[in-house]
């Protein structure tokens, strides 16, 4: 809106901003000029109305502006009038924001006028046929009946294994010791049958530490030739020589 008033002839919102900055005389502007010019305004045919309403806000401004002006001031003085143009620049500003938003949402998609939604419907029927009939109290019971049922689980308990002990590598040791005609590798005295590799290792093991026990007590010797290789063993001279007498 372009007014043309005695002291100003320009856009309105730069009269505000002139009016802030005390470079125009608002004193001499005259409301009834701007109100008539208002009106012509709003006579128009192709008139804005958020500019229309934007302009009434500001003429109301300057309006009460200029009382305040003219007006003696009162004895407890409110907000001079420069803080009051201020104010009401900022409001115009951030009306301008949520003018500027406004349009973007209009330029958004919307439904119904550049996207449509489908047409009809469907009509999707649900049928139960699996004759299951549950109420609230059946399924607590029966989550009950599970979780006892999970808690009174026994542990778990491994299947116990039957393998080679030491006592059983000693008594075979002993029986088939005096059979041997000299040293014999220790894997000569195992059992036969041992399917399993650990089954195996076991017995290994169960007949070294016999052979160890035994040679302890001085009833045979153990000797290995070389690192890491087979053990050999025999009676031992004291119990050859007893079995010789």
């Amino acid at each position: 809106m372009k007014l043309d008033l005695d002291g100003f002839e320009g856009p309105l919102d730069l009269l505000l901003d002139l009016a802030r900055s005390q470079k125009v005389d608002i004193r001499r502007i005259s409301i009834v000029a701007l109100v008539d010019q208002y009106v012509l305004v709003l006579e128009a045919q192709d008139i804005r109305l958020e500019l229309a309403a934007d302009w009434l806000v500001m003429a109301a401004w300057l309006t009460w502006l200029k009382s305040r002006l003219l007006l003696p001031e009162e004895s407890e003085p409110e907000e001079d009038a420069e803080t009051l143009a201020g104010r009401l620049t900022d409001r115009l500003a951030e009306l301008d924001r949520m003018r500027h938003a406004a349009f973007w949402l209009g330029g958004q998609v919307q439904l119904g006028r550049e996207s449509f939604g489908r047409g009809a419907p469907e009509i999707l029927r649900l049928e139960d046929r699996s004759g299951i009939v549950a109420d609230l109290p059946a399924l607590l019971r029966a989550y009950a009946t599970a979780r006892r049922r999970a808690t009174a689980a026994a542990p778990y308990t491994p299947k116990p294994r039957r393998l080679y002990s030491v006592a059983d590598a000693l008594a075979r040791l002993r029986l088939l010791l005096g059979r041997a005609p000299g040293w014999t590798v220790l894997q000569g005295f195992l059992p036969e049958g041992l399917a399993s590799p650990l089954e195996r290792r076991a017995a290994l093991a169960s007949g070294l530490v016999a052979a160890l026990e035994e040679a302890r007590g001085g009833g045979l010797d153990i000797r290995q030739d070389v690192a890491f290789g087979p053990l050999l063993i025999r009676l031992s001279r004291e119990v050859r020589h007893e079995r010789a007498a």
